[in-house]
């Protein structure tokens, strides 16, 4: 857990061997000093030795073994949090297909009357200025139709077929490109081991698409994104344990995502852009459930993190 062995350890300042790291230091200058027990979670900030943010169980006692004061156990739970984090998320993806029924049900069904009663209207009046008023009638039923659709996602079941994921990311970038985000830098870490998988090629660009062009958009066309591809052995997605999954991240280095809005950025109409419509996570968040996967994110300023969890093994 720190990355030292034990014969190397012995004699060594414990903050030392986790980079010193505040919270530690205040929680054994605490109990040292009041004599009281401590026991809570707390994160490990990355280190050379675990590049990534760990969360730990931390239990500090006071004790009196010869020369030593403070008893401190550690238990890394990084992955049970993980879990926790993974189960909030498809619950909020279920809390937010329901709300997309309900407002295609409450808002789809009325709009083909009042398009065909503007029709009708159009048909009655005579005069050209007249028929420009049922004309925004319709082309504004037509667009209201049109969000619906878009947050429906596209319908009827996945057309798997064995795709590379690494071609699929690039057809992404070449789109980006495209887009005129000259400033932009694309860099890419892929897994050269990773195999074919059965999925949609349709559906899996257009979440690729979303979150990459969610991406560009935080960095405002300045700044750097990494498309990183990795396998994954033993990986639980909700309750089903896979033995090897693929995980496809999208990272930038742009501001982050305001801390208000980190527990529902996969509900619709979520958006810190005045300009945003909030349908592109939870969209790219359906579609990748329509594949047994699922999508999670990280979030600081400076780095942003969305991991793509798609299992290898797709059913039939």
């Amino acid at each position: 857990m720190l990355g030292i062995s034990g014969r190397r350890a012995r004699g060594q300042s414990l903050l030392r061997l986790v980079d010193d790291d505040p919270e530690m230091r205040e929680i054994l200058s605490r109990v040292a000093t009041s004599g009281d027990h401590y026991a809570n979670e707390m994160r490990l900030a990355p280190t050379e030795v675990h590049p990534d943010e760990r969360v730990v169980d931390c239990h500090v006692s006071p004790v009196r073994i010869g020369d030593a004061s403070l008893l401190v156990e550690i238990n890394d739970v990084t992955r049970r949090s993980q879990i926790s984090r993974e189960n909030a998320l498809l619950i909020q993806h279920g809390a937010g297909r329901q709300m997309v029924r309900q407002l295609a049900h409450e808002i789809k069904n009325p709009l083909g009357g009042i398009r065909g009663a503007a029709q009708l209207l159009e048909r009655q009046l005579g005069e050209a200025e007249l028929r420009e008023y049922t004309d925004v009638i319709i082309s504004e039923t037509d667009r209201l139709a049109g969000l619906v659709d878009t947050l429906l996602g596209p319908g009827g079941p996945p057309n798997k077929q064995y795709v590379n994921v690494h071609e699929l990311l690039e057809y992404v970038i070449r789109i980006i490109d495209a887009e005129d985000q000259r400033q932009l830098t694309i860099r890419r870490d892929y897994d050269p081991g990773l195999p074919e998988i059965r999925l949609d090629r349709d559906q899996m660009v257009q979440a690729f698409l979303n979150l990459v062009r969610n991406a560009a958009t935080a960095l405002d066309g300045h700044g750097s994104i990494t498309l990183r591809s990795r396998a994954v052995t033993n990986f639980t997605i909700g309750d089903v344990r896979h033995r090897v999954i693929a995980t496809i991240e999208i990272e930038d280095d742009g501001p982050g995502i305001p801390n208000e809005l980190q527990d529902s950025v996969f509900y619709p109409m979520v958006t810190s852009r005045p300009d945003g419509t909030g349908l592109g996570l939870p969209a790219a968040q359906e579609l990748i459930s329509r594949h047994n996967g699922l999508i999670e994110f990280e979030s600081r300023p400076g780095r942003t993190v969305f991991y793509v969890r798609i299992p290898l093994e797709q059913e039939a």
